[in-house]
Order: structure tokens, then C-alpha cells, then sequence
């Protein structure tokens, strides 16, 4: 098992928990984060990869960033990294539904499966699980709760827009 380093940072949705092993981010945490492992961790206020992990965060939340650049250590199943890779293409600012990315993925009956491997990213806002939303649109679950779903999307959309109306 690598050795494990924390930094807590504050943002617009409260205390972001990052977590990181030596050379990669293995976790964003928002407040209340359902499923949230207990970590062990040393102090990581002076690792260079959490550092730059919180001024990439800070810069998405003032508005300065529409992605991240941090190598990314993604702990799951064959299937779960599959569905997360995916989620790191879909573009800032947009959503897909869970049928959408089980179709993108060549599993168009994989939907339920979809949203399951989603609902256990846990590098929030940077692998961006906020993005995949109901076929009706409608903003379903989300560890971090619907109410900081609901926020990042419409921070991504309001710079999106203004991304968008520059002449």
C-alpha cells in the first residue's frame, strides 16, 4: 500500500478533503461525501502534487480553469475505470445521461451499471461524475449531494456561457 497524504482546502461547496499517494491524487472529498473511505494520511500541506491539485481546485472555483491537468490514480474495477476515463471526456460545461455514456461505451443496456461505477468516482469534481445526469434531465444522486451537483453545474454553465459570448 503507498503511503497516503491529505490536504484540506476550502471552496464554494465547503472543505474539499484531496487525497494523494506519493505521485498521484487518489481522492476529492466534498463535505458529507456519502461512501467516503476513512483515510489515513499524512500531513500533505507541503506535497507538490496536492499543492497543485489545490491551486488547480481554487482556479475551476474563481472561474479561471474549465480543466485539470494531475496524474490521477484511479482505484477501482476494470469497469469502474472505464466509466471514469469516460467521464474525464465529456466537455466542461456539458452533461451526458447515464445512457449516453453506457452507449459511448458500447454497453447501450448498461445504464443502472453506469451509475453505479459513477457514483463511486472518488476524485470528484476533477474525474467530473457531476456532468451525468438523468435521460430527463433531472440532477439525480450524487455522493457530494445534489445541492453541489446542482452548483457545479451551473458554475460550469455560467463560464461556459460567458466562454461562449466572447467576440
Amino acid at each position: 500500500m503507498k503511503t497516503l497524504h491529505e490536504r484540506r482546502t476550502s471552496s464554494p461547496l465547503g472543505e474539499l478533503h484531496v487525497v494523494a499517494s506519493d505521485d498521484a491524487i487518489v481522492g476529492v472529498y466534498l463535505p458529507g461525501h456519502k461512501g467516503a473511505p476513512e483515510i489515513v494520511a499524512h500531513d500533505g500541506r507541503e506535497h507538490p502534487v496536492l499543492r497543485e491539485a489545490t491551486r488547480q481546485l481554487d482556479a475551476y472555483f474563481e472561474g479561471r480553469r474549465d480543466s485539470f491537468v494531475l496524474p490521477l490514480d484511479l482505484r477501482g474495477s476494470p469497469f469502474q475505470r472505464e466509466v471514469w476515463a469516460a467521464l474525464l471526456t465529456i466537455p466542461f460545461g456539458e452533461t451526458r445521461s447515464y445512457a449516453e455514456l453506457a452507449r459511448a461505451l458500447g454497453r447501450p443496456q448498461a445504464a443502472r451499471a453506469v451509475g453505479a461505477a459513477n457514483a463511486k468516482n472518488p476524485i470528484s469534481i476533477i474525474v467530473p461524475c457531476h456532468r451525468v445526469i438523468a435521460g430527463d434531465g433531472a440532477l439525480t444522486g450524487y455522493a457530494g449531494g445534489v445541492a453541489a451537483k446542482r452548483w457545479l453545474l451551473s458554475h460550469e454553465q455560467r463560464r461556459r456561457s460567458s466562454f461562449l459570448s466572447v467576440p
